[in-house]
């Protein structure tokens, strides 16, 4: 495979990997942080001459690779043997339970995979030993297990939907939201750090006030665009409407980190409108 062919074969891929990454890691933002680190080091791989022939196992075992070691130096979920005593009823085969990233992350992390792997992307139990380096019979005990336990999980009320924000950083996002709507992006400008870093997910990064100036412009010339106050995984975000669609959901999500009262840097999801296939997002205005 040419490395062009390659590249557009992990753009291809890249909505598949996310889906797996943001249940592994429990966020949509965050499985595309370890998604991002996945795919350079797959691209590292292919040029130290790794040979693949599985192109999507290949990915999804770094990917699952990725996301262990992601959550452990986040310290974002504790590590829970696949011994540890859970109910044994299992579900039917390809019965999937709908319960959202924070109950996924309550599952061990074999268990996670395996339902994951088999009940979100339909693979099998022997794709699912290889890419998390297992025998099959540990993956279909991981599976039944996880499925009973997302069983038991998903019959709680989960509380955890609710978006629990500093009322500081909402009205920051909410006075951001106002500017956007109204058009007036000198007033944003004049809120952005000299340093300021700017990220469209999946296509660019710039760094600077001057730098990322046509970035406003371009949304300024853009008429299809509505905005609205929203929270994405309960971080406050901008949530982008497409005027010409259903509107029924948001076209894309902009995150805002501040520093004291600049914009410090932004999170543009843009071309990475598959975050938000998986997201727990609410509107807030």
């Amino acid at each position: 495979m040419q490395t062009d062919e390659f590249e557009e074969s992990l753009k291809a891929l890249r909505p598949r990997l996310h889906r797996y990454c943001a249940r592994m890691t429990g966020s949509s933002v965050d499985g595309e942080d370890a998604l991002q680190d996945a795919l350079v080091k797959a691209l590292q791989a292919r040029e130290q001459g790794a040979v693949v022939e599985n192109l999507g196992g290949w990915l999804l075992r770094i990917a699952h690779n990725t996301c262990l070691d992601f959550l452990r130096q986040r310290s974002r979920s504790s590590i829970v043997p696949l011994t540890d005593a859970l109910d044994q009823a299992t579900l039917p085969d390809g019965e999937a339970v709908m319960v959202g990233f924070q109950t996924f992350l309550q599952l061990p992390e074999l268990q996670r995979c395996a339902v994951i792997l088999k009940d979100v992307l339909g693979h099998t139990v022997d794709e699912i030993a290889a890419i998390a380096d297992c025998t099959p019979a540990a993956a279909k005990s991981a599976l039944q297990r996880g499925r009973a336990a997302l069983r038991q999980l998903s019959r709680r009320s989960d509380a955890t939907r609710l978006p629990l924000m500093h009322d500081g950083d909402r009205e920051k996002m909410a006075a951001y939201v106002r500017f956007f709507q109204n058009g007036d992006f000198d007033a944003i400008r004049g809120l952005l750090a000299e340093d300021v870093r700017l990220e469209l997910v999946n296509r660019l990064k710039l760094a600077g006030r001057q730098e990322i100036s046509l970035y406003f412009t371009r949304y300024a010339q853009e008429t299809k665009w509505n905005f609205a106050v929203g929270a994405i995984e309960r971080r406050p975000a901008m949530l982008v409407f497409d005027s010409t669609s259903t509107m029924d959901k948001p076209a894309h999500f902009v995150l805002l980190e501040w520093r004291e009262d600049r914009i410090a840097a932004i999170r543009d999801f843009l071309f990475a409108s598959y975050a938000l296939d998986a997201a727990d997002w609410m509107r807030l205005s």
